[in-house]
């Protein structure tokens, strides 16, 4: 064992864990001593297998072409093309149509005298008759099927022993993987070529790296095997997960400045903070100086199924830390309540993000996590932000990585905040890397006249655990059900589901075109989360341009109607469509009402779940009364949620608005009356009673003179009353000189104002 896990430093429980389970690196399979030389024996079988099934699909393939060559003569038709199975479906609609009472010609007779002599048939009885020939040919048909899919199983089966070999000179000569799929002349030509110091790419020669079957048969016989197993193999397996834990050992001990770890729960953070964990458990305790925050971001509008997994991962290894006395904490931030996503949607009426306006992010998920980095900042004066990025994620992420890098170190600064500094472990890793630290010990390897098989097992005890006791296989479950494309790591045979490629992100979440992953999760048998799904698909149609009319309002949340600006190119004598503001108020109430319902739904089903927290119902409810275009005054919250519950919230009582429900119906008969608009009454008067008590009232024109401006009446009324006012063509031909004037007028006023 590597002189870093010193048995002082470890109790007897974690010395029998790191020496039986974990530091036993990255081996993948219970029985790797015995793989290696059963693939030795086995290859050239399969290689052989291989070939014959090859050369029978080209038998059966010639002979099914010359069998339907006699059909089509016996139907008097002509192929279109020589393609086997095109030549069967259209000889499938032929004998379809085909009059079966026809008495047979001798043009016919002869084809299917031609036919029974070409075959031999199970009872070898002599074919005689159009439906007997036709079922024949089926059968050959399907029996050539079969044959190619032995022969693809085969194929299959050899290129899963490629990677076994490859994996195996991975773990067992410790070294990496190699990504550059290339032999070492290749890569000495393009260094050559691209003048490069040979030096410098001398250890991508030495990896090895086999590329076809023949090379793993060439490999295999090379080596050596103790009672057909591998000599001495865990010692050389667990090296390369001592040095990657060296180098976390050594940024950690660098310097005083303490970590903040972005835990997702998914799989690249579970890797970082399992990579940390256990780091420190290999340290002195005395070393373990430095506090190490585990920051989860709750966005109260992630997939239930998230939710419950990084719950119980944040619950399980603050609890853990403390028993293995490291300086792990756990924290979970969320958005302000008047920040989140729903005081968002369906308090101010902000339409469902897009590309083009993806306002959720920063409010929901960036802002808390780096108020929480600002704070230890406060606290510490630096640290250290320790994230699970990895260069291979995307061409877009590998060039964040690359430009903030500090040369000659081994963090990076922050893209944003000052004195914080970005340190990514695994920036590096391949999925395959990260899937071998998650979980590694319960791939089943079998054997059988078809090849060798293999396939993640489900039983959760032989599931290897993480250093803080939990198990990963509720995460690998998580990304099967919710992944319907990408490969899962070292898997080939076909009965396994891909995994590994998926995103979780909010359930509501529009910027996307399909939410794949609530799809594949509720089609895996997760199908109570259909409601979400069919809410979420809602909130994107209503993004629809042609919709847009219907669910929002002409207004925008300034009380101004705003007019699409021209563009190069545009005939700006032509009016153009106004840009649609906020989602008016009755949809909102109506959102929230079913929202509230099939939350008291879920609860009855047993499923724990909170859609719209207490403190967002608060901030909707503000929002709602003080909204700027559709003020709230029946203040309909507290009626919506008695409905639903038949129960009160502790309500605040509102003094911001000056009317109630009789108010506002009076107001209204009086502005009817009168000919002005309720709603701008309503403001002046919200206005007059906010300056009451004051002794000094300014600024109070101006705020007058706001309201005044802003656009009241229906969007036909308020394009009527700006007939006669500068059309929105003609501002933008003249918005430079108006630009101009407005910026002379302010000076004037300034010099006013200091003169008098």
């Amino acid at each position: 064992m590597n002189n870093l896990f010193n048995e002082e430093y470890l109790d007897e429980e974690q010395l029998d864990y790191v020496n039986n389970e974990y530091f036993s690196g990255f081996k993948r399979y219970k029985n790797w001593q015995t793989l290696p030389p059963k693939l030795k024996l086995y290859i050239p079988k399969y290689i052989e297998d291989k070939n014959t099934l090859k050369n029978k699909v080209e038998q059966n393939t010639q002979k099914l072409k010359s069998l339907i060559n006699i059909v089509y003569a016996l139907f008097s038709a002509i192929a279109k093309n020589d393609k086997v199975d095109d030549c069967i479906q259209e000889l499938s609609a032929i004998y379809k149509a085909f009059p079966k009472e026809n008495k047979l010609n001798e043009q016919q007779l002869a084809a299917i005298s031609n036919y029974s002599q070409s075959v031999t048939t199970r009872n070898n009885k002599e074919l005689t008759t159009i439906e007997a020939v036709f079922n024949d040919l089926t059968v050959q048909y399907h029996n050539a099927q079969n044959t190619e899919a032995h022969l693809r199983q085969a194929e299959n089966t050899l290129s899963l022993c490629t990677n076994l070999v490859n994996q195996y000179i991975d773990d067992y000569e410790g070294i990496s993987y190699k990504k550059i799929r290339k032999s070492a002349t290749e890569i000495e030509k393009e260094a050559k070529e691209t003048k490069v110091d040979l030096k410098e790419v001398d250890e991508f020669k030495q990896i090895k790296f086999i590329r076809s079957v023949q090379e793993c048969e060439a490999y295999l016989n090379q080596q050596t095997f103790d009672n057909d197993s591998v000599p001495d193999y865990e010692p050389h397996c667990s090296q390369k997960l001592i040095d990657i834990i060296h180098r976390v050992h050594s940024a950690y001990t660098v310097d005083n400045r303490p970590w903040v770890i972005g835990y997702s729960g998914g799989k690249d953070s579970s890797a970082v903070a399992t990579l940390v964990y256990l780091s420190l458990l290999a340290m002195k305790k005395e070393n373990r100086t430095k506090s190490i925050y585990l920051v989860a971001s709750d966005t109260l509008v992630e997939t239930p199924k998230v939710v419950d997994h990084i719950d119980h991962s944040l619950a399980v290894i603050h609890k853990q830390a403390q028993r293995d006395g490291l300086p792990i904490t756990t924290h979970k931030v969320l958005p302000e309540a008047n920040q989140s996503f729903w005081a968002c949607l369906l308090g101010k009426g902000y339409p469902a993000p897009t590309k083009s306006f993806r306002w959720c992010t920063e409010r929901m998920k960036i802002n808390p996590v780096s108020d929480f980095i600002k704070s230890k900042i406060s606290q510490h004066d630096e640290v250290i932000v320790t994230l699970g990025s990895r260069s291979e994620e995307s061409a877009s992420r590998a060039q964040v990585i690359a430009k903030h890098k500090i040369e000659n170190s081994r963090f990076a600064r922050h893209t944003t905040l000052a004195n914080a500094y970005i340190y990514t472990p695994i920036d590096t890793w391949s999925m395959d890397d990260v899937w071998k630290i998650l979980r590694a010990c319960s791939l089943e390897v079998t054997t059988s006249p078809l090849g060798i098989g293999k396939k993640w097992s489900n039983n959760y005890e032989l599931e290897w655990e993480n250093p803080w006791g939990a198990k990963n296989l509720t995460l690998w479950n998580l990304y099967k059900d919710a992944s319907d494309q990408g490969e899962c790591p070292m898997v080939i045979d076909d009965s396994t589901p891909s995994c590994g490629n998926s995103r979780f992100g909010c359930w509501t979440c529009t910027v996307v075109t399909k939410d794949r992953a609530m799809q594949s999760l509720i089609s895996n048998g997760e199908d109570w989360m259909l409601p979400l799904l069919k809410f979420r698909d809602l909130l994107a149609h209503t993004n629809v341009p042609e919709n847009k009319d219907e669910y929002r309002n002409y207004k925008r949340r300034i009380g101004r109607v705003n007019f699409q600006r021209a563009k190069d190119g545009d005939d700006i004598s032509v009016e153009r469509a106004h840009v649609p503001g906020p989602y008016w108020l009755k949809y909102r109430k109506k959102w929230l009402k079913e929202l509230l319902l099939q939350e008291k739904q879920f609860n009855e089903d047993g499923h724990k779940i909170e859609l719209v927290t207490k403190p967002e119902l608060h901030a909707i409810r503000q929002e709602w009364l003080n909204d700027p275009n559709e003020p709230d005054w029946d203040d309909s919250l507290p009626g919506i949620y008695r409905e639903v519950y038949g129960q009160d919230l502790n309500w605040v009582y509102n003094d911001n608005s000056t009317f109630d429900k009789q108010g506002a119906h009076i107001l209204t008969e009086l502005s009817q009356e009168y000919k002005v608009i309720p709603q701008m009454v309503m403001k002046l008067l919200d206005l007059e009673i906010s300056m009451e008590g004051l002794s000094r009232r300014s600024g109070v024109q101006n705020k007058v003179a706001t309201i005044l401006k802003q656009d009241w009446g229906t969007l036909e009324e308020i394009k009527d009353k700006q007939q006669g006012q500068q059309s929105k063509a003609g501002y933008d031909v003249f918005q430079e000189e108006i630009s101009t004037l407005n910026d002379k007028l302010s000076t004037v006023e300034k010099l006013l104002k200091k003169e008098f």
